[in-house]
């Protein structure tokens, strides 16, 4: 059987298991607090995005099928991401992507990822060089905004990976950390500014961090702050919610369950005075409130054929063979708690220089044509 088969048949039971109902009956009305796309919402696509130009030196070349594919990527809405220094830079950005978005009725889904030592300098190294810069970054960003709409991914693993990760030899961890934390809610805080921003904090995906705190078993600190803990330092009760999967390719009813997990437990801490997670079975056991629980999008873009298992000097992240595109971005996600699914990763821009692969962030072709190739639900 194949794995597609086997999550599309296990889709029901997921949701059950998760405490959910679709389309009503249970679920508390939606409503106060904060705001999310409405179901109707249309999110932006970029007229001139890689796989349109690809598209066009296809058709050029005679190679009218693999032209037909990129064409219906090119179709699909798409994040701009927002990477590079300069503030007065990143807001004159930010402002052309919302205003022509704005023109076409359309909602632009932008990720802020500019945070000081991104991605623990790894593949996607790079960010503000203090706190200060930062700040001044983000503030410019929001002011791109203004009070249109946008949807916020804001700096994907700024928070399921702190230098305080084992391996991570960037430190001194007591004084990065916090400043992480600081600098996350200051984004949360002034993007919030806009009046119709939705924001959504990053919080890695499903097989990353535990819900709880827990004991990493080596390097120092051993003792690694769970993803509700970080969530909560990160300000998530002032967002809109929190964003999964983004650039992974974790297979949708896993987040589901995870995300709603995340949830639940965020209510109990919050509301409850629960000071850790239950056990899973518990937090299942939990009906949904779409009203007071927080809500969450997922980035679709490439999990279709869900994770990968690597052999031997490979890893499951970066690059991995036969992936495929996921289900096509909408608010109309008929789950609740989940306010849209996402494509925040630009299908077909390289993980890093792995498999193959260019650096980081880098228009690959070749990869993008298998992606869509190998989309779940086929592309049309």
């Amino acid at each position: 059987m194949d794995n597609g088969a086997r999550r599309r048949r296990l889709w029901p039971a997921v949701l059950a298991a998760v405490g959910m109902v679709i389309g009503g009956g249970g679920v508390a009305d939606a409503g106060s607090g904060h705001h999310h796309p409405p179901r109707g919402t249309s999110f932006y696509v970029e007229p001139d995005s890689n796989a349109a130009r690809q598209a066009a030196a296809w058709r050029q070349e005679g190679r009218v099928e693999d032209a037909r594919l990129m064409e219906a990527v090119a179709k699909q809405p798409t994040a701009i991401w927002f990477t590079t220094a300069g503030a007065e830079q990143v807001r004159t950005r930010v402002r052309d992507v919302v205003r022509a978005a704005k023109r076409k009725g359309q909602v632009p889904v932008l990720v802020a990822y500019f945070v000081p030592y991104r991605d623990c300098s790894q593949w996607s190294a790079g960010g503000a060089l203090s706190e200060q810069e930062y700040r001044e970054w983000i503030n410019a960003f929001a002011a791109g905004i203004g009070n249109d709409k946008a949807v916020v991914i804001v700096e994907p693993d700024g928070l399921a990976l702190l230098t305080s990760e084992p391996w991570c030899t960037i430190g001194p961890d007591e004084e990065l950390v916090p400043q992480r934390y600081r600098e996350i809610n200051h984004a949360v805080d002034t993007l919030k500014r806009g009046r119709q921003t939705r924001v959504y904090l990053d919080a890695g995906h499903s097989a990353w961090q535990a819900l709880n705190d827990y004991d990493a078993g080596y390097g120092e600190p051993r003792e690694q702050q769970g993803i509700v803990n970080r969530l909560m330092r990160g300000g998530v009760a002032r967002a809109d919610g929190f964003a999964l999967n983004t650039s992974n390719y974790r297979f949708t009813a896993d987040l589901v369950q995870y995300g709603t997990r995340i949830s639940k437990c965020l209510y109990l801490r919050t509301h409850r005075g629960a000071t850790t997670c239950p056990a899973d079975a518990e937090l299942d056991a939990l009906r949904v409130d779409e009203r007071r629980m927080t809500h969450f999008v997922l980035d679709t873009s490439r999990n279709g054929q869900g994770h990968y298992t690597p052999g031997g000097g490979e890893t499951d992240w970066c690059n991995p063979p036969g992936r495929g595109l996921g289900e096509r971005p909408t608010a109309r996600t008929r789950i609740p708690l989940v306010d849209a699914f996402l494509w925040i990763k630009r299908p077909g821009e390289s993980d890093g220089e792995c498999q193959g692969g260019p650096p980081a962030g880098q228009w690959w072709p070749e990869q993008a044509l298998d992606l869509a190739k190998r989309a779940t639900p086929p592309l049309r």
